[in-house]
């Protein structure tokens, strides 16, 4: 089978929710150029929504963002659950999977939450040999994403950004850069949102995600994916865009979910960041 045709660096996409799938069948088209859809939401979803979904797969590419794999968790990996996985990549010619860089289980069961990763060179190996297994696998390389946490575990051997260029380097993945995780964590953990982005390997990133986040206090922020994306959010992706050049990149919400106009119009800030860096780069070149 050839590979999946990649994703335009300039593309712009929606998280696919249930409730956005009647709208999405029926937006004009233009719209949005791609789809992202957790594989646990819709493996074996038949009737009216499986339809659906099948029918928007024919028409857009739908990267794949899983919420369950716990790269890197303490259990071992679901291989049942992996060998289903690599059927509906194949069968969708999905352009990008990606899972998050933390754990969501333990010894009995799930956690239904993201937990954060020690930052330690052990923690490294782990997660780095599940991701490389992962990888044989699918048959593909996946992307990483960075977290959102509130708090860090002990012992702390190495900073984040140095925990996450690590482990991109020893699993020879790939990274979904979330720029509003990035502002999400500046602000709570006390570092610098455009240092941490420039540190980034730009090589890595298979796409960018933006999202909205509560502002609890000055300096705590709640990473909720339900409210519109905030001007510091915007304003990293601008910078993403500068450093590292147009990617693809898709807009995040979970819940609180707007008319889709409105999301369209959050696509339309996104396009028009893009549209700056391409001017900024033809008029410096």
């Amino acid at each position: 089978m050839t590979a999946p045709a990649p994703l335009a660096e300039d593309a712009v996409g929606l998280g696919l929710r249930r409730a956005l799938l009647g709208p999405l069948r029926a937006a004009a088209p233009g719209g949005f150029d791609f789809l992202e859809a957790a594989p646990e939401n819709w493996i074996g979803v038949g009737g009216a929504l499986g339809d659906g979904f099948d029918e928007l797969a024919a028409h857009h590419p739908i990267v794949c963002h899983g919420l369950s794999l716990s790269l890197g968790g303490p259990g071992p990996l679901d291989e049942t659950f992996l060998g289903r996985l690599r059927r509906f990549l194949d069968r969708l010619r999905s352009p990008v999977y990606s899972e998050h860089l933390s754990a969501c289980s333990d010894a009995r069961g799930q956690l239904y939450d993201l937990m954060p990763l020690p930052f330690t060179d052990a923690a490294v190996a782990h997660v780095a040999s599940r991701i490389r297994h992962v990888q044989d696998v699918l048959g593909r390389r996946i992307a990483v994403e960075n977290i959102s946490y509130y708090a860090t575990l002990e012992p702390r051997g190495m900073a984040e950004i140095d925990f996450i260029r690590a482990v991109l380097d020893r699993a020879d993945c790939d990274l979904l850069l979330d720029v509003n995780n990035i502002v999400v964590n500046a602000t709570n953990h006390g570092y610098d949102a455009v240092d941490f982005l420039h540190a980034l390997p730009g090589d890595r990133i298979a796409y960018i995600h933006v999202a909205g986040h509560y502002d609890e206090a000055a300096d705590f922020k709640i990473d909720t994916h339900g409210a519109p994306v905030s001007d510091p959010v915007w304003a990293l992706l601008s910078e993403a865009y500068r450093v590292f050049g147009p990617r693809p990149t898709l807009l995040e919400r979970d819940f609180n979910l707007p008319p889709l106009a409105e999301l369209m119009g959050e696509l339309d800030t996104v396009r028009s960041h893009l549209s700056a860096t391409r001017n900024g780069r033809r008029h410096a070149a």
